[in-house]
């Protein structure tokens, strides 16, 4: 059972959220919220798989509850409720951690989709979006993203094709290995580079020029099983 937190200062989108999760038979929605500090607390006391966070909330907005959740618990999975998707506090969310963001009026069946890949810690924006997601943090002038260092010759493999856009699924298919291991070789990769999210990979992955600005590979993936001790 998939366990969510739902966080919108609206009541009756909390209403509708909840029954929309609770009705798909695989999600228990534990917690509601209807401002970022509460947001906070709900998560610490019910540690929620996934939770679903509006931005615009007062008192305390989303992307201040974002970061201090993920200050808490560096592992949770939020996923950005916004009405606009090109709302500049969508992207900063995403640079703070968030795992994806869904648009309000999108259809019921994508956030219940959303809602189960995000706990299968499968990333929530299309090519088409993440394209424009790198492409805005790109242009940002912020501080360079670390170089990937330490990493085995299919972990570069693996970040490199989640700089282009790839699923896990996506991603074990082109290299001819299992999901499994591409999900191990990419938490790997992450964790010896101090990332949070694909998103953030992502960005990695060019700025560390394993991809081009066609979203392509620069080294084509060798394919198969890995030789590599580690990998």
């Amino acid at each position: 059972m998939i366990r969510v937190l739902v966080a919108d200062d609206q009541a009756l989108v909390r209403a509708g959220v909840r029954m929309l999760l609770q009705a798909a038979g695989d999600m228990e929605v534990v917690g509601e919220a209807d401002d970022g500090a509460e947001a906070v607390r709900q998560a610490e006391r019910h540690l929620p798989d996934v939770i679903l966070m509006d931005l615009r909330m007062p008192r305390v907005d989303g992307l201040e509850a974002i970061k201090r959740v993920l200050a808490a618990r560096p592992g949770a999975r939020i996923v950005v409720l916004t009405t606009f998707a090109d709302d500049a506090n969508v992207y900063a969310a995403l640079r703070a951690g968030a795992v994806g963001f869904l648009v309000k009026d999108d259809e019921p069946e994508r956030m219940v989709d959303a809602v189960r890949r995000a706990a299968a810690g499968e990333q929530l924006l299309a090519p088409s979006v993440l394209r424009r997601v790198v492409e805005r943090f790109l242009a940002a002038e912020e501080q360079a993203a670390p170089a990937p260092a330490g990493l085995t010759e299919r972990e570069l493999e693996v970040l490199a094709l989640v700089g282009t856009g790839l699923s896990n699924a996506e991603i074990a298919e082109e290299l001819r290995i299992g999901v499994t291991t591409v999900k191990s070789h990419l938490a790997a990769a992450m964790e010896k580079l101090g990332l949070r999210n694909r998103i953030q990979a992502a960005v990695v992955a060019h700025r560390s020029g394993l991809v081009d600005a066609a979203f392509r590979p620069v080294r084509p993936p060798r394919g198969g099983p890995s030789s590599h001790p580690a990998g």
